[in-house]
């Protein structure tokens, strides 16, 4: 029987059906997995398809999440034909998601600040919009977390989750913040600003959710916790201090970095 750990591994679906034994190799492991959805999967995959892995991941008793996709989408775009292209997909996103009955969802908050800095507001009320529509879809769906990618400023990604609660009060329980913590640390600077506290102070209202994988602050590079610079001391004393327990998934992206996931949450998740 699959022993499921306390966390999830992510997982592309895409890259299970290219080599199927990735699956198996994630349950063998006792790993819940996160599975990607992005679009060229969505649009190579037949529904019968998904359906067959879920009866595989039911049969071992794993119970997955699922990341929605995020490539080339922007959530308030501006432009009509880009939010309604958007929206589609994400629509479409969240009937596949439906198979899998995850344990939560993974969307990007995906706000570019070059492009919308001086009209953050239309910008959110343009992706709350979006995200509201795809919600629709499935009233009692799991906890929906939004992920930071690009964003400098965590006031964005608190505020965007706070305004998504405010439109869907009787969702506001199951919708949070995702903290990608590698992403925090490249892209937003976080290796050379040491701002952890800063952003976890400000997404303290809205955390529900932990992406971990690390980097040396040059890229997102997604290797196995501890082998980058992050300052993973630094994160669970601020976890600690703040009363904070979000769930967790681990994002390394190849098999020597998977292997830091069980000690590394043997030392932290104990």
């Amino acid at each position: 029987m699959h022993r499921q750990k306390p966390y999830h591994v992510s997982l592309s679906l895409r890259a299970a059906r290219e080599d199927p034994s990735l699956l198996r190799g994630f349950l063998d492991q006792g790993f819940a997995p996160e599975l990607g959805l992005d679009p060229i999967l969505m649009d190579a995959a037949p529904p019968d398809w998904h359906q067959g892995v879920q009866a595989v991941l039911a049969a071992a008793g794993a119970n997955a999440a699922l990341h929605l996709p995020f490539f080339d989408l922007q959530p308030g775009a501006a432009d009509a034909l880009i939010l309604r292209a958007t929206r589609e997909r994400l629509g479409r996103a969240m009937g596949i998601a439906k198979t899998y009955r995850p344990a939560h969802l993974v969307g990007h908050v995906a706000y570019d600040r070059f492009l919308y800095i001086r009209s953050y507001p239309a910008w959110r009320e343009r992706a709350v919009e979006t995200w509201a529509e795809a919600l629709a879809q499935w009233p009692d769906h799991p906890p929906l977390h939004l992920e930071n990618t690009f964003e400098t400023d965590p006031a964005t990604v608190a505020g965007m989750a706070l305004a998504l609660r405010r439109r869907l009060p009787g969702s506001a329980g199951r919708i949070g913040v995702c903290l990608d913590v590698g992403h925090w640390h490249s892209f937003a600077g976080g290796h050379a600003r040491r701002n952890l506290e800063q952003w976890l102070r400000t997404l303290a209202p809205t955390l529900t959710h932990l992406h971990l994988h690390d980097n040396d602050g040059s890229f997102d590079q997604h290797l196995g916790p501890g082998m980058g610079t992050i300052p993973w001391p630094s994160l669970f004393s601020l976890l600690a201090d703040l009363r904070l327990s979000p769930t967790i998934t681990f994002e390394p992206h190849d098999p020597d970095s998977r292997a830091r996931i069980r000690p590394f949450a043997a030392e932290y998740l104990a």
